[in-house]
């Protein structure tokens, strides 16, 4: 098991990791996602041993390990940005680290064509980096990761040089490898998606603190708070604010709305809702859905989706639908929302509908 312990680390007075505390076990995958500068490199960097905590400790298997260099521990490494060694083929760039491990030739030979099958690099083998295209590249570090069989494997944005269909099979393979050889994995992403399709844990991070860890769709459909949901969203989260009085939700803009059955025990107060884009429907499909009239601002179409840009109140949403949708700016339609798909958080930011389900 990796452990960190309360760690926390400062550069140049400002913070990038704040109170951190996870448990990591062997043979699971853990994905950390958060936006861009929200401390998921620092923290692999802690945990990878590159660098020393400010405060706190890390833990392998019952040990303290916090302070004891990368080349003492059992880790391996890939970044967005890859490395490779320029003067050494595919073949001994994948090699290097059981060479420095003294494995046999024999040994070296099978994982290393096993590896570069997987990868789809059979055919490079003989080539130096510097004539292998960028996503080649990749695939070469990451193949030098499979190989090394390290405890504890950190990737970091690795499969955003891949072309769309390599990037789809590596997330289905790569879990696979991984949980089989009993290695901790941890990968780190920006997408909400990518951690849906890993699936394993999630941790989500926002300004270098750990908002939620827990199963990666339990994070999704139950957050803990407002960061939490809106760090797990893509396309953004939808939001409005509102009062509840009685029988009726009071909306910003001065709209009404009669409170939904299973909502009428919260308190009375100010809350924001949320809800994801894609529970928005244009169709109601049973007799509880809140009916809404919406203004279109924009529409963007992808081929096999749309993306419907809305105004409602003082609000701004995203309804995400399948198939090909076309509406002209400023033209109203008829929204639907089961109810049952809202997250209700407190002024704090802290989730309302979440407490109410665990006391249930």
């Amino acid at each position: 098991m990796l452990e960190l312990r309360n760690v926390s680390k400062v550069v140049g007075g400002k913070p990038h990791l704040s109170d951190i505390s996870l448990n990591l076990e062997h043979a699971t995958l853990n994905v950390l996602l958060g936006p861009t500068l929200s401390g998921k490199t620092s923290l692999m960097r802690i945990m990878a041993g590159l660098d020393v905590p400010t405060s706190g400790s890390i833990w392998f298997d019952g040990k303290d390990v916090t302070g004891v260099p990368v080349q003492k521990r059992s880790v391996a490494m890939v970044y967005q940005q890859f490395i490779n060694y320029p003067a050494f083929t595919v073949y001994e760039n994948i090699a290097s680290p059981m060479r420095v491990a003294g494995a046999d030739k024999t040994t070296i030979d099978r994982e290393v064509r096993k590896a570069a099958e997987m990868l789809k690099l059979t055919p490079f083998l003989d080539r130096t980096p510097l004539n292998l295209s960028g996503g080649q590249q990749q695939r070469t570090a990451l193949a030098r990761a499979i190989v090394k069989n390290a405890k504890l494997v950190l990737l970091d944005e690795p499969l955003a040089n891949l072309d769309y269909k390599l990037r789809e099979e590596l997330r289905q393979e790569l879990p696979r490898i991984f949980a089989e050889s009993g290695t901790i994995f941890v990968y780190a992403t920006t997408e909400p998606h990518e951690a849906l399709l890993l699936g394993g844990n999630t941790a989500t991070l926002a300004e270098g603190r750990i908002t939620q860890f827990g199963p990666t769709i339990d994070v999704f459909r139950k957050p803990d708070d407002l960061i939490t949901a809106q760090t797990f969203a893509d396309p953004p989260l939808n939001t409005i604010a509102l009062a509840k009085f009685g029988k009726a939700f009071q909306l910003e803009g001065g709209v009404t709305l009669p409170v939904p059955a299973h909502l009428a025990e919260f308190a009375d107060g100010t809350y924001t809702i949320g809800f994801q884009p894609h529970h928005i429907n244009t169709v109601r499909s049973n007799a509880d859905e809140i009916g809404l009239r919406a203004s279109v601002t924009a529409t963007e179409i992808t081929g096999s989706e749309s993306f419907v840009h809305l105004s409602f109140a003082d609000a701004r949403w995203t309804m995400l639908t399948h198939g090909i949708h076309i509406y002209t700016p400023d033209e109203e339609i008829d929204i639907f929302i089961d109810p049952r798909n809202l997250m209700i958080f407190d002024m704090s930011g802290n989730s309302v509908s979440r407490r109410q389900k665990l006391a249930a």
